[in-house]
């Protein structure tokens, strides 16, 4: 694969050299300016800018940047058109001649009114999603054809190039790894990511960002990158509002349902939001240990039922100070009721089964402040954001048991209290017209209590299973600053950044054995100071290419899940536990992007290489308390450096007008260290002396392909249909064969100016969509999980309000949007 990559990087330099020289013959200009709203007296953000000739035939063109300006070259020389359009507002058009001493053309600021005629006609969501390759990060505008794919966020993650969700443990990857931050609005939450997908609504779903290379401004943390969902927020005068209803069903049922509204007038916009999802998901995995005919079948079912409230005020104090503050709520009662059949083929007296039945409910909540001062420059401004957030969880497992010797019955309970505090303060200042300087602090305090307790869960030197109690407090400060530095050349651009960043960890366990009322603690600490550089370069030689370059280090600091010395689970067979002594894992980070802009869409591709240092991964031992049994422990462990490496090729193309499609394929190859003890099972009595340790090593490869088609038959109604395949997943211990699925969807819009949508989504048509995993280590085992992929699911939302459309500029946290409506 080393030889493809280099292939890869030859193909891109080749493509570079290749491109035409322009004719010197011929004299060509550029025109720039900037675009805002005349009223707001605030830039707007991808206007459309055509070029035509006096004919009207369009020559070149582009649109505004974040910050609302334009920059168009390779302009013929004589007199040109140039219309300014946006949805909403009143076109511009303005005359230019380039000639000798006017090749340079800059319009300035340039004012947009309303159009009051043809802001009822404005449509919310897009109708067909896109994809945009950015300097940072790429980025998918989602449009009603992938909110069609079903009813939350998580659902919707696998139409997204780059981007898979595991579909039993609704955990996400980003190229492959697990290893990434998904913030909603720029910033993070207490809830865990498989949790927190599951509960946002898709439609409330604006843009999704893949940033796989962060600048200094962000939080380096997470080695594949950062997930980042941008949610819908209405700024309208007057009332405004969205209801979405929806429900699915293969086995069990599961329904969906949110309203958002916003009320605006003068200075103050109120917004407030609720969402919930009740959802039953049935899930069968089946492991046989080959060698000893060993069989677990397990079933479960899986009870979620989340409420989610949100309000917030943007208080518009005057043209330079802006007070924004918002409050979330969540609330979620779950749990899981599971049964494990366990067969011994070779000694059916040893069979036994365990019942399982948990309970799960915890609460968040989320308050945010921020206060922004604009000075007279434009774009120079100072922003301090406070944002504080709770997260509370009781968990409660009873455990029981039937068969010949097997274990007492026992009950778990764990409480886990966690609170994270983020303190922002941003200075932008742009130095010219072509330069900018960010610089920045924070501060991150964030801190988990954690107790478990369990009657009959550790079983003793003597095999007698006692009584236990455990409590885990970890704490966690990250104080950070950052600068960062950009250029605009003419064909050129860069920004190199900077972030150093000091840590503190104190951790501390104890373990008590409530018969003997012994007490054994576990403390642990770790202080360390990281830099984090960042670079990226553009190079656009014309409006049709664009070449990006970027370097970036990120560090992926071991969850609390991941230091916890608690069971994460447990079940006949297998036991999960943290490292408390674990290490973070850094990364060094490369990539090249090649973006070309065609006629009708957009084709980008590129490759990346990572250098992992003190890798992460997870290590299998035999469960010495219990040998013979077949029992394993999993824990996860630093296992030295390691690299990475891909290849990325997407695209987003509309060959005719009732045709669109989004495609994309990836290829990842990765090396991962680790070990694993394993034990004979044809052994009779055996001892520890009999367990064998194993360093493994794998080369791992990925192939996926994805594809996403949406037919617009009439005005009113579209159909979409998606198909993804992923190749064969090799880790160290397992080998996951591959699995391919196809998703068909419809959409109708109805009722006065399209305000209300039915849609209709059925998932796995062809049944084909499987999870089948081989594992050699410590044991030969083959296992089946069968979650409910076949589903179909049917959604209505409904638009009201009106009131003409104000644009708003104000920060998101590490970027320069921010959107506050919505959910978390």
């Amino acid at each position: 694969m080393k030889h493809y990559l280099m292939v890869i990087v030859m193909l891109f330099s080749f493509v570079t050299i290749a491109q035409p020289n322009s004719n010197s013959d011929i004299k060509n200009g550029s025109i720039s300016g900037r675009v805002m709203d005349a009223k707001l007296k605030q830039p707007l953000p991808y206007v459309n800018v055509i070029i035509k000739d006096k004919d009207q035939k369009v020559i070149t063109g582009g649109i505004t940047d974040a910050d609302g300006s334009f920059f168009i070259d390779k302009i013929p020389e004589g007199t040109v058109i140039v219309d300014i359009t946006y949805i909403g507002y009143k076109t511009i058009t303005k005359s230019v001649t380039l000639e000798k001493g006017n090749y340079k053309v800059n319009l300035g600021d340039i004012n947009l009114n309303e159009d009051a005629e043809s802001l009822d006609e404005v449509t919310v969501v897009a109708e067909v999603s896109t994809i945009q390759q950015k300097i940072d990060r790429r980025v998918i505008n989602v449009g009603k054809d992938l909110t069609t794919s079903g009813p939350t966020a998580s659902d919707i993650m696998n139409n997204i190039p780059t981007v898979n969700i595991d579909q039993q443990t609704g955990d996400v990857a980003l190229r492959g790894n697990q290893n990434v931050q998904v913030m909603i609005d720029g910033k993070l939450s207490n809830i865990p990511a498989a949790q927190l997908l599951r509960q946002i609504p898709s439609t409330s779903i604006k843009q999704i960002e893949l940033i796989t290379n962060p600048s200094a401004k962000y939080n380096p943390d997470g080695m594949s990158g950062i997930i980042n969902i941008i949610l819908h927020k209405n700024v309208n005068i007057g009332f405004n509002g969205n209801l979405n209803v929806g429900l699915g069903y293969q086995l069990e049922p599961k329904f969906n349902s949110s309203i958002d509204m916003n009320y605006r007038n003068g200075k103050l916009n109120f917004y407030g939001s609720y969402g919930n999802n009740i959802a039953d998901n049935r899930n069968s995995i089946i492991l046989e240990q080959t060698e000893s005919g060993l069989v677990q079948d397990l079933s479960l079912l899986d009870e979620r039922n989340s409420n989610l409230f949100k309000f917030g005020v943007d208080y518009y104090i005057n043209d330079k100070n802006t007070f924004s503050v918002f409050t979330n709520q969540n609330i979620f009662d779950g749990g899981a009721l599971g049964e494990t059949a366990l067969t011994f083929g070779n000694n059916p007296s040893l069979n036994q089964t365990q019942i399982l039945d948990n309970i799960n409910e915890n609460n968040s909540q989320q308050y945010n402040t921020n206060y922004k001062l604009d000075f007279d420059k434009e774009g120079h401004n100072i922003e301090l954001e406070v944002d504080y957030n709770v997260f509370d969880a009781d968990v409660e497992t009873n455990n029981s048991f039937t068969g010949t010797n097997v274990r007492p019955n026992f009950n778990e309970f764990t409480d886990t209290d966690r609170e994270r505090t983020t303190i922002n303060l941003d200075y932008t200042n742009p130095l010219s017209d072509s330069a900018k300087l960010e610089v920045g602090a924070q501060a991150r305090l964030f801190t988990n209590e954690l107790a478990y307790n369990s009657d009959a869960r550790v079983q003793n030197q003597f095999g007698t299973y006692i009584p236990t109690a455990t409590s885990f407090d970890y704490e966690r400060n990250i104080y950070s600053v950052y600068a960062s530095y950009g250029k605009q050349l003419e064909k050129w651009s860069y920004k190199l950044g900077l972030r150093a960043e000091t840590v503190t960890v104190d951790a501390f366990a104890v373990d008590t054995d409530l018969t003997n009322n012994t007490q054994t603690d576990f403390p642990f600490e770790n202080d360390y100071t990281q830099v984090y550089p960042s670079a990226f370069v553009t190079y656009n030689p014309s409006e049709k290419n664009s070449y990006q370059f970027s370097y970036s280090r990120r560090v992926d600091r071991p969850g609390v899940g991941q230091v916890n010395p608690i069971p994460e689970f447990n079940t006949p067979l297998i036991s999960q536990f943290g490292n408390q002594e674990l290490e973070p894992q850094f990364t060094n980070s490369i990539e090249a992007n090649y973006t070309r802009n065609l006629e009708k869409g957009s084709i980008t591709g590129g490759v990346f290489y990572r250098l992992i240092e003190d890798e992460i991964n997870q290590g299998v031992f035999v469960d010495r308390s219990t040998l013979g049994s077949g029992r394993v422990i999993l824990r996860v462990d630093n296992f030295g450096n390691t690299s990475a490496y891909g290849v990325e090729i997407s695209s987003s193309y509309r060959p005719t007008k009732w045709w669109s499609f989004n495609a994309s394929f990836d290829m990842y190859g990765r090396k991962q260290r680790g070990f694993a003890e394993s034990l004979d099972p044809n052994i009779v009595n055996p001892t520890e002396n009999d367990i064998v340790l194993e360093n493994t090593e794998v080369d791992n490869l990925i192939l996926n392909f994805r594809v996403f088609n949406n037919f617009k038959v009439t005005k009113k109604l579209s159909l979409s249909a998606f198909a993804m395949y992923r190749g064969k997943d090799t880790g160290l211990n397992f080998e996951m064969e591959p699995m391919y699925f196809v998703n068909l969807g419809m959409r109708y819009s109805f009722l006065q100016e399209n305000r209300a949508t039915f849609s209709l989504n059925f998932n796995n048509v062809f049944d084909t969509q499987e999870i089948n995993i081989l594992s050699e280590r410590p044991f030969r085992q083959e296992a089946q999980v069968m979650p409910e992929f076949k589903t179909i699911f049917a959604g209505l939302s409904y638009r009201f309000g009106g009131g003409k459309y104000r644009a708003k500029s104000r920060k998101r946290r590490d970027n320069d949007e921010k959107s506050g409506g919505g959910f978390i």
